[in-house]
């Protein structure tokens, strides 16, 4: 059975960090991208980051880039999110999720209709 299971969220404050760990089972990671997105109230769900099958491809939304670091370990079946510098504007549902395809990547940003797979979400609330 195809699962991926979000970990990490929790309550923090402005400029504090959190690890967001997503678990997989039932399918071979290594050969899947694997992207973060995240719903704010009210708003729809957006991409925040995603790593290639292997690693070394990364694509971030630019309002992460240089806070937020994704990466993998095939081996066990993990993909992280260390998010450094929060933000009250990056409250939200974060959720992991499996590309459709095998083996391929995308140029510049994590479109969120290519990712069929999704976990259940973990809450990530950034406040005072």
């Amino acid at each position: 059975q195809l699962q991926l299971v979000e970990s990490g969220g929790g309550l923090v404050q402005p400029g504090g960090s959190l690890r967001l760990s997503c678990t997989t089972s039932g399918f071979t990671l290594g050969y899947y991208a694997i992207g973060w997105f995240r719903q704010a109230p009210g708003k729809e769900r957006e991409g925040v980051s995603c790593i290639n099958s292997r690693g070394g491809n990364t694509n971030y939304a630019d309002s992460v880039k240089g806070r937020f670091t994704i990466s993998r370990d095939n081996a066990n079946n993990i993909v992280y999110l260390q998010m450094n510098g929060l933000k009250p504007e990056d409250t939200g549902i974060y959720y992991c999720a499996r590309d459709r395809l095998q083996q391929r990547w995308f140029t510049s940003n994590c479109p969120r209709t290519e990712f069929a797979y999704w976990g259940q979400g973990t809450q990530v609330t950034v406040s005072s």
